[in-house]
């Protein structure tokens, strides 16, 4: 009985969408360095700089977890990459589930809210929900914060190459501006360019820590 808990807990997720994002980006480095490099013990450093990011990315794992993990330095290839991230994404917390009606409940000043098409949302590749609605000319977007659901809109003017203040990757980005009350009457705009693919963007993180800025940055 005890060992059937025990490999049901195993099984629970343990990554966010950004952190399985950092080990697909180390894995990238992985094949990269087997494709082009020749000798062997640089091909090893190189691995085992990788495995010391990830483990240091999450210094709380069980033994299991880590055996898990440490299937990366057996992976030599793009095929093997790819079916090692399809075995990880079981893994992957996913995003909280959302509704319609929770998104309504967000914008509640909105008139004839449209949100996005949430059957289309593979839960598990995101950290946050954005979409930009044509009508209101709006960018809309959602996340979790401090384990509660926020939503932010804003003007949207699109779109120039540049780095993208949220995934800080180089994209086709926009600036989008939030109007943010600052006082008891007093309201400021206040925004930095996000990527325009709302889908690309959330592929591209590999961290929350600028995310969590923007939320700063907006007030909430």
């Amino acid at each position: 009985m005890t060992n059937k808990i025990n490999m049901t807990l195993e099984n629970i997720p343990f990554l966010r969408h950004d952190q399985y994002n950092f080990i697909k980006f180390q894995l990238k480095i992985i094949v990269h360095a087997h494709s082009t490099i020749k000798d062997e013990e640089v091909i090893n450093t190189v691995k085992l700089s990788s495995m010391d990011k990830i483990f240091s990315l999450l210094p709380n794992l069980t033994e299991n977890q880590q055996a898990l993990l440490s299937k990366i330095v057996d992976i030599e290839v793009h095929n093997q990459a790819e079916l090692f991230l399809t075995e990880l994404k079981s893994y992957v917390i996913p995003f909280r589930n959302t509704t319609e009606k929770t998104l309504t409940k967000l914008f509640p000043k909105v008139k004839k809210f449209k949100g996005p098409d949430l059957n289309a949302i593979d839960y598990r590749e995101i950290s946050y929900i954005g979409w930009y609605d044509i009508r209101s000319e709006r960018k809309f977007l959602v996340t979790e914060h401090n384990e509660k659901l926020i939503g932010f809109q804003g003007t949207f003017m699109k779109s120039i190459k540049g780095i993208c203040s949220l995934c800080n990757q180089y994209e086709d980005v926009g600036l989008f501006m939030a109007n943010v009350r600052t006082g008891k009457e007093t309201y400021t705009n206040r925004g930095n360019y996000i990527c325009v693919d709302s889908h690309k963007c959330n592929q591209n993180l590999t961290t929350l820590d600028k995310l969590h800025y923007f939320i700063e940055l907006l007030g909430k």
